[in-house]
């Protein structure tokens, strides 16, 4: 266990909880800058694999994401480490607003503010799926056309179309295209 990593762990996940306004997809990037371009904790490909799984576990993407790092990185303790950080702004955070919506809840100027903050949101969600599409298509995320990946694009083609013709239920499509990966990538 890397009991150096500890403080670096908790504070990298507490400025992401601090800045999650938006959730979970929105803040994508913002881990990604932090767990693999500014720490090197991880690969791309394996922060790839961290938030599909955390999308798959039960709980908030930001939270799963941080705990999967923490225990990648420190082992247990780097797993609470992470995931005290991410939560424990979000939980203050959480409360304040409570309590300055149920005062100012009739205020146009603080529903105004409220509209920014969910255009806000919605630019760093679509950034996030931006982020999404190029790592699942291109090897590596590198947005050249020799990284293209043809066969990520006819998976997802096919998911897409088979949701939108017959409505199936989000797991059965997340095991269809698990199972088109695996004949696929063998």
């Amino acid at each position: 266990v890397q009991t150096c990593a500890l403080p670096i762990l908790f504070f990298a996940f507490f400025r992401i909880g601090l800045f999650s306004i938006g959730g979970g997809y929105a803040i994508i990037p913002m881990i990604r800058d932090q767990v693999v371009l500014s720490n090197h904790w991880l690969s791309m490909r394996e922060f790839t694999d961290i938030i599909t799984i955390s999308q798959m576990t039960p709980g908030p993407l930001a939270v799963n994401t941080s705990t999967f790092v923490g225990m990648r990185v420190a082992g247990v303790s780097g797993a609470l480490a992470a995931t005290i950080g991410c939560i424990c702004m979000g939980v203050l955070i959480s409360y304040v607003l409570y309590h300055i919506f149920q005062r100012f809840s009739s205020s146009v100027f603080f529903m105004e503010i409220l509209k920014g903050l969910k255009a806000a949101s919605l630019g760093l969600i679509m950034s996030a799926a931006l982020i999404l599409l190029a790592i699942a298509f291109f090897k590596n995320g590198d947005l050249k056309l020799s990284s293209l990946q043809p066969a990520a694009v006819a998976i997802f083609t096919i998911v897409l179309w088979i949701s939108r013709k017959w409505k199936i239920n989000p797991i059965a499509l997340m095991l269809l295209s698990g199972l088109l990966g695996v004949w696929i990538y063998q």
